[in-house]
């Protein structure tokens, strides 16, 4: 008798809030080939998110409005970047202009996928879902649901 099992591992994800974290960061290289494993595995990029904002459901709403789910632009090959602001890159569409200094004070690139859904969770536990609002009437309606 045989026994065939399937196993699926989910990233433990975590942001320090000490003023100087240490966070592993990748670069670009890197990033690609850790977004081509888990497209290996199966594992979309919807639910990625889903499951990385399983504890804050609308960011996983966000997401969906801001990038439809995509970190990469599957045309270029490159980080999705905003077709409004190309400052905004990545699956949550976070503002470089405003927001690379303080990313890459906390350790984070913005370009690599993780440290886009933690900068986004970092974002939303000072700010809620403010830093998204131009995409609120998408997911917005979601809010109420989510509750």
């Amino acid at each position: 008798m045989s026994l065939a099992v399937q196993v699926t591992t989910v990233p433990a994800v975590a942001i320090e809030l000490d003023p100087t974290p240490h966070v592993e960061t990748l670069d670009a290289e890197e990033s690609h080939t850790r977004i081509a494993s888990h497209q290996e595995f199966s594992v979309s990029t919807e639910g990625y998110v889903r499951r990385y904002f399983a504890d804050i459901p609308i960011m996983a709403e966000v997401a969906r409005c801001e990038s439809t789910f995509r970190h990469i632009n599957p045309t270029t090959g490159n980080v999705l970047r905003g077709r409004v602001n190309s400052s905004d890159v990545g699956v949550m569409q976070i503002n470089t202009y405003y927001h690379n200094q303080t990313a890459e004070r906390l350790g984070l690139d913005l370009l690599d996928i993780d440290d886009n859904l933690a900068y986004a969770r970092y974002l939303y536990e000072r700010e809620g879902t403010q830093p998204w609002s131009a995409s609120r009437p998408c997911w917005g309606p979601q809010l109420i649901a989510m509750r």
